[in-house]
């Protein structure tokens, strides 16, 4: 065990690096951040140079700034992104950078500003961004999702704790799930990185036509795409670049078909959204799109999610987590969808990813619907997994087999 920070720190920027973004020699890399994680983001920058890039881009955002800007700027002005943003960002895109976003924003950031103006924001930034959204989520560079934690969001997780040691809290227990604590942690990613693309092999083999989900409040049926394919941990560029999307990562996901939803489902972890918190919400299905909704927490913000663009309405992801697992079992609600849906079996609305069918890199716009893959401006995660949670898979000739049973793999 690592048991001093600074050390750990840097081996996370290390792993971030060398096995998130699995940066090459002469690649450019594209950071974005928001500048309470600035001391920490400097030992990334610094790792990546040491990999071989020759160009680290650091685009810093700043909640605070972000906060004022939706009291006083009027509606009309977040209708449009200023160009030169979606081009920055773009051109290390196409450019086949590797990319990293860095989360540490609080997930009540926005809480108090006007739902509507947020609202906007989202969609407009979803919009600007499309081109960019298709082409990671069809892979075309690497790509990761990590954390730091922020004074604002430790404090939220840690209400009891004087805001130094809240801040050191959540830290250590980001550092233990992304396995930064563990003597090899390149070979501790090595062996988690196996064990799930074996669940996924053996689901790919299954080949089920639809998942059956049972739990209180929960009683959904998903159908899935032919040709659909599950994936876990490890993701490959279009350069062919291993990469980790998520870090931590402890899912197996694939696409549903976007018509072939029906039931309800209800959450069991709040959603942080667009800088508010969503609790305590059903969805019900018909034919695929949203036809009923309801939410003790944020009902107005689940509004403007679901009315980001017409295909909000529409699920994009299915993703298996089990409930014994390391985050699960920490007991920590973080608020923040890349930790709280690795401990939980959740679901997406929205677009749907390329790369979990059969071709679907290659496909076109019209293919992907023709498929059943939803395309969206929206992806949002949201947990429904519990320790009572059953699913099976429907086979070829309509007989149920166990997929989970309470909560965990039943394979």
């Amino acid at each position: 065990m690592i048991e001093n920070q600074n050390e750990r720190l840097k081996l996370y920027a290390q792993l971030l690096v060398n096995v998130g973004m699995n940066v090459q020699p002469k690649q450019r890399v594209y950071i974005r951040a928001t500048i309470d994680a600035a001391e920490f983001v400097h030992l990334v920058v610094e790792e990546a140079y040491k990999a071989g890039s020759e160009d680290v881009k650091v685009s810093y955002g700043d909640d605070r700034l972000t906060q004022l800007n939706l009291a006083y700027r009027p509606k009309e002005s977040f209708e449009t992104v200023p160009q030169y943003l979606v081009d920055e960002r773009m051109d290390y895109a196409r450019d086949g950078a590797a990319q990293l976003a860095l989360i540490s924003s609080s997930p009540e950031n926005l809480k108090d500003a006007d739902a509507d103006k947020v609202s906007t924001m989202m969609r407009s930034y979803g919009n600007a961004y499309r081109e960019y959204m298709r082409m990671m989520q069809s892979d075309q560079f690497p790509w990761t999702v990590a954390a730091y934690p922020s004074r604002e969001w430790a404090k939220l997780v840690y209400p009891e704790l004087p805001v130094d040691d809240a801040v050191d809290k959540l830290l250590e227990l980001m550092l233990y799930t992304v396995r930064a604590n563990e003597k090899d942690p390149v070979q501790a990613w090595e062996e988690h990185n196996r064990n799930l693309h074996l669940k996924a092999e053996y689901l790919n083999k299954k080949a089920y036509k639809a998942l059956k989900y049972s739990a209180p409040g929960t009683d959904l049926t998903i159908g899935l795409p032919e040709g659909h394919i599950w994936c876990g941990a490890s993701s490959v560029s279009a350069e062919g670049i291993e990469f980790m999307a998520n870090m931590p990562t402890e899912e197996v996901f694939t696409v549903p078909h976007q018509d072939q939803v029906n039931g309800t489902v209800t959450n069991s972890l709040p959603l942080s959204y667009g800088g508010n918190i969503i609790d305590d919400f059903t969805l019900t299905f018909k034919e695929g799109k949203v036809v009923d909704y309801k939410a003790g927490v944020g009902e107005e913000i689940l509004k403007g999610l679901l009315e980001s663009d017409e295909n909000a309405v529409q699920l994009g992801e299915v993703a298996l987590v089990p409930h014994d697992s390391p985050i699960s079992n920490s007991q920590t609600l973080f608020y923040n969808t890349l930790f709280d849906e690795n401990a939980s079996c959740h679901l997406a609305l929205g677009s749907a990813y390329p790369f979990c069918l059969e071709g679907g890199k290659e496909m076109d716009d019209a293919e992907l619907d023709a498929a059943g893959l939803n395309q969206s401006i929206t992806h949002e995660d949201f947990m429904i997994g519990n320790a009572e949670m059953n699913i099976s898979g429907m086979t070829e000739n309509g007989d149920m087999e166990p997929i989970f049973i309470n909560g965990n793999w039943a394979f």
